[in-house]
């Protein structure tokens, strides 16, 4: 996986009734784009995120 800041990141809900989530990268910490990521989720949590292969960025 690679991305670049200002990307988005989601991944989709794997439990009934919880949301899917979504956010912005802020910051790449990884070598060429690769994780781990600096992502400030929609609902304005920032976490240090390393992404397993059911998320999916969307390119800026």
């Amino acid at each position: 996986m690679q991305a670049n800041v200002g990307d988005r990141l989601s991944v989709h809900s794997h439990m009934v009734g919880m949301p899917d989530r979504t956010g912005e990268i802020l910051e790449v910490r990884g070598a060429d784009g690769t994780p781990p990521y600096i992502v400030r989720f929609d609902d304005g949590h920032e976490s240090l995120v390393f992404p397993g292969p059911d998320w999916v960025v969307q390119h800026h």
